[in-house]
């Protein structure tokens, strides 16, 4: 298993158990406890997790992987999810995608539509995310605009002053908005306020919002908040969404999508 390999496995599984011991990880992951306490003292000079006496520990409820570790989490559904939210948007539209592993297949699902294989241009996408600008750029059908910012690591995304001044001279048809969290009362969120400020923009730019988002971001609270429910025009989702999750949302006013 490869250093990043493994890396991305510790990280998986303190977010899902919230504490690791040296020990158990090593038998889990097969390899010794000297390698996994190397790791964990590596992670934890990158600020990734907080290193105790005989394992680790998250940063706390805001904690946040970074892009490069999280995109096999759920990737089956977010694939579903992506196709989903493709088919919805229209040859010729103006579209924004946020930053996230869910636009980034989202990106990734229009690049291949038979339908938007030409064009002047095909679809013009507006983005804050340089993975998805770097993965598009190379299709000449699609007009891309990057706005500007200070890039941070943990998403890829620009943040700041400089992409506002883009945003605000802009009109989109539609804007595709990942989250780390939806809640019928607390609206879509982020983790970092700078970054939920731009996905506003985004937000506020467009004629109707989808979210893209799988079902263990329903009914979640995260720090920063995007925008309120009511914002939102659509929810693409997977089959595993809590029934009574989805008639809340029903009921708030959106169209829900499970695939």
């Amino acid at each position: 298993m490869s250093r990043d390999a493994r890396w991305k496995a510790l990280l998986d599984l303190l977010v899902e158990r919230g504490r690791l011991d040296v020990e158990e990880a090593a038998a889990e992951l097969e390899v010794s406890a000297a390698t996994i306490r190397r790791d964990l003292d590596q992670l934890a000079a990158q600020q990734m997790l907080v290193r105790t006496r005989g394992g680790a520990v998250v940063h706390g409820v805001s904690y946040e992987l970074p892009l490069r570790y999280k995109t096999a989490r759920n990737a089956s559904e977010k694939q579903r999810i992506a196709g989903a939210v493709a088919d919805l948007l229209a040859p010729g539209e103006a579209v924004g995608l946020t930053g996230g592993t869910t636009t980034t297949e989202v990106a990734r699902a229009l690049a291949v539509r038979d339908d938007l294989t030409s064009g002047t241009p095909a679809l013009t996408v507006v983005t804050n995310a340089l993975n998805i600008a770097n993965e598009l750029a190379v299709r000449p059908q699609f007009k891309i605009v990057l706005t500007g910012g200070v890039a941070r690591p943990q998403s890829y995304e620009l943040i700041g002053p400089l992409a506002d001044g883009v945003l605000s001279q802009i009109t989109l048809d539609v804007a595709v908005l990942g989250v780390v969290a939806l809640d019928v009362t607390y609206g879509a969120a982020a983790h970092d306020e700078a970054e939920a400020a731009i996905n506003r923009l985004l937000c506020e730019r467009a004629e109707r919002v989808i979210v893209a988002a799988d079902s263990s971001k329903l009914g979640r609270r995260a720090f920063a908040r995007i925008c309120a429910v009511d914002t939102v025009d659509t929810l693409v989702t997977d089959t595993a969404a809590d029934p009574d999750l989805v008639r809340g949302f029903e009921e708030a006013g959106l169209r829900v999508l499970t695939v």
